[in-house]
């Protein structure tokens, strides 16, 4: 057994409604002087109300390549990433020489020293904490990372492990670009960060969720669907509009099929975790899985209210979950999320 003892989400210093957003991408993104009517209906699509940004508004226009953007990353990715720890450890009641291993992920810039190593000075880990930095998984590092962090206690029963997610997505968006794929990830993403704590079966207490059981799935001949393509100017993403179509054509098998072997079916799964992937990818989630109005209400809420924040988002849907519905005990309930590979994750929990 695997047991979630804490998960706290740090958000981005700066809050913008989706309009200034918008305006600031039409600045920034288009030609002078051009037509922006597809850009305001992207954004206006995306159901997202507000979201955090790691700089101010003004300060978009300045970065200039992918160094003053990766620059900012790290600075910013370490003070966020302190606190989203911090806070994690706090809730759970643990000091952080209580942590075994530290798996840290992002796919929104690079380090080296990683993030994670900046990180054992500065909040007082132990000189022998386990670090494992991860990069490339994108949105679906958030459950995978719930997952490995399972995997790593069921042979260390008495550890302490910690995922900490920071994404900074707006530092990726491409100035002078008017693509579709970057007016739709500007329109989208979001900035933030969060950390989990889990504890191994020889030290599990409290309230908080048990990992069951965990499923990877890769979907074959879908490498074009997400990712980078890595530039002098940064990360310029690949987002392929067949997502949702990939979502219809391989999720549902794989949910029933990981359920089945648990003796669920979907009806039986009292709290959705979801990724809030984009509203074309929650409505191909909840028409497959033939969900009931309202499963994925936590989602749609966290979309509105932050955006997309890649590997991030599906933790602060974790926790807004924990804070909100206040789950039955017993209750099962799925984490999922999807991304570059193409792949999905699913993570099967028990409150």
């Amino acid at each position: 057994m695997t047991r979630i003892a804490a998960v706290h989400g740090t958000p981005a210093p700066y809050r913008y409604t989706q309009r200034e957003v918008t305006d600031m991408v039409a600045r920034t993104c288009l030609p002078p002087g051009a037509d922006r009517r597809v850009l305001d209906r992207l954004h206006e699509n995306a159901r997202v109300r507000t979201r955090n940004m790691v700089l101010p508004l003004e300060r978009y226009a300045e970065l200039d390549g992918f160094g003053a953007a990766n620059d900012v990353f790290i600075g910013a990715a370490v003070d966020m990433g302190a606190d989203a720890l911090r806070g994690a450890l706090r809730t759970a009641g643990l000091r952080p020489t209580d942590v075994d291993l530290l798996m840290f992920t992002s796919v929104t810039g690079v380090a080296a020293p990683s993030v994670d190593a900046r990180l054992v000075g500065r909040l007082g880990l132990r000189p022998d904490v386990k670090r494992l930095p991860v990069f490339g998984l994108g949105c679906v590092a958030g459950a995978a990372g719930v997952a490995r962090l399972h995997d790593y206690l069921l042979g260390r029963p008495d550890d302490v492990a910690v995922l900490l997610s920071v994404e900074l997505c707006s530092l990726t968006f491409q100035r002078q670009d008017a693509s579709t794929a970057n007016l739709v990830a500007t329109a989208l993403f979001g900035d933030g960060a969060a950390a989990v704590v889990a504890l191994g079966e020889g030290r599990a207490s409290g309230a908080g969720p048990e990992v069951v059981a965990t499923r990877s799935r890769m979907y074959p001949d879908t490498e074009h669907v997400m990712g980078w393509d890595i530039r002098s100017s940064g990360f310029k993403v690949l987002l392929d509009p067949a997502v949702p179509d990939v979502v219809r054509r391989y999720l549902a098998d794989d949910v029933r099929d990981f359920l089945a072997e648990h003796g669920l079916k979907p009806k039986d799964v009292a709290h959705w975790v979801c990724h809030p992937g984009g509203p074309k990818v929650l409505e191909a989630v909840s028409e497959v899985l033939s969900l009931p109005d309202g499963a994925l209400d936590v989602t749609w809420r966290s979309l509105a209210e932050v955006g997309n924040l890649s590997s991030s988002s599906v933790l602060h849907v974790l926790r807004d979950t924990l804070e909100q519905r206040r789950p039955e005990p017993g209750s099962p309930g799925l984490l999922l999320a999807m991304g570059p590979g193409f792949c999905c994750e699913l993570v099967l929990l028990r409150w």
